[in-house]
C-alpha cells in the first residue's frame, strides 16, 4: 500500500514558531509566501492524522521586553507583544484555511470579534475534530513569554511533544553556529543540561515546566522542506530535550 499514511509515535503535538520565522528575508512584519510555506508544512503533518496546535511569537512585529528596555512601561509593552501574536495567528489561520484545513485562533485575551476565548475543554474538542488550534496572546499575563505559553498549552492539551521550529538552525548547539564554525550540535540533551549550560532553547520557566511534566522538546529547522513531517515519521535532523 504505497499511499499508506506514514506512522508516527506522536498523535498530538504543539508547534512553536517564532514571529521572526515569518518575516522571510524582510527585516520586519509578515512575509506572506513564508507564512504559506509554513502552512504547507503543517498541512503535510495534518494529513498524517496528527492533531496539531500552535503558538506563534510576535517578535516580527513587537517585542515587549525590547519595548521595556527602551523606556516603555513593561506591562504595557508585554500586552502590545501579545497583540502582535494575535496578528500572526490570524495570518496563519488564513494560510491554513486556504489549504482547506479548519483552524481556530484561540486568544488568552478576550476579543470575540476575531478569536475564540481560551477554554481548555473546547480547545481539546477542536483538536479531536482535527482542527488546528492556534493559541494567541501568550498566557494573557505580562512578564510571561510565548515560550512559557507554549509549555503551558502543550501540557493543558495533553500534547506528546513540543516541536520548536527554528529558522537557520537544525537543532541545539553548544554555541551559536552562525558565529562559531566549531559549534557542536546535540542529538539529545537533558532539561537540566539545557538550564545549566544556559542554552537558548526556551526560557528557563518553560524548560522547567516541560521537565516537570516529562514533555519532550524537539528542536528542528523550519527551513528544511518536509522537515516537520520527516521528524514525525522518524527521519531528519533535530535535537530532542528530555530526561
Amino acid at each position: 500500500m504505497s499511499d499508506a499514511t506514514p506512522q508516527t509515535t506522536y498523535n498530538r503535538v504543539l508547534l512553536k514558531v517564532s514571529g521572526e520565522a515569518l518575516m522571510g528575508d524582510q527585516g520586519f512584519g509578515l512575509h506572506p509566501p513564508t507564512v504559506e510555506r509554513v502552512a504547507r508544512e503543517i498541512q503535510t503533518v495534518h494529513a498524517m492524522g496528527v492533531e496539531v496546535c500552535m503558538v506563534i511569537g510576535g517578535g516580527n512585529i513587537f517585542r515587549g521586553l525590547q519595548g521595556s528596555a527602551q523606556g516603555m512601561e513593561r506591562t504595557t509593552a508585554d500586552y502590545m507583544g501579545m497583540l502582535a501574536t494575535v496578528m500572526n495567528a490570524l495570518a496563519m489561520q488564513g494560510a491554513l484555511e486556504a489549504l482547506g484545513i479548519h483552524t481556530r485562533v484561540i486568544s488568552a485575551i478576550t476579543m470575540n470579534e476575531v478569536a475564540e476565548p481560551y477554554i481548555r475543554r473546547r480547545a481539546v474538542r477542536h483538536l479531536e475534530k482535527k482542527r488546528v488550534c492556534i493559541f494567541a496572546a501568550g498566557t494573557g499575563n505580562p512578564y510571561f513569554t510565548t515560550d512559557t505559553a507554549c509549555a503551558l498549552r502543550a501540557n493543558e492539551m495533553s500534547c506528546q511533544a513540543i516541536f520548536m521550529g527554528k529558522n537557520g538552525v537544525d537543532g541545539i548547539y553548544d554555541k551559536d553556529p552562525a558565529q562559531h564554525a566549531d559549534a557542536v550540535r546535540y542529538d539529545e540533551i537533558s532539561y537540566d543540561d539545557v538550564l545549566a549550560k544556559r542554552l537558548k532553547v526556551m526560557d528557563a520557566s518553560a524548560i522547567a515546566l516541560a521537565r516537570d511534566n516529562d514533555l519532550p522538546i524537539i528542536v528542528f529547522s523550519l527551513d528544511e522542506p518536509g522537515g516537520f513531517k520527516g521528524i514525525l515519521a522518524g527521519e531528519g535532523t533535530y535535537t530532542i530535550v528530555r530526561d
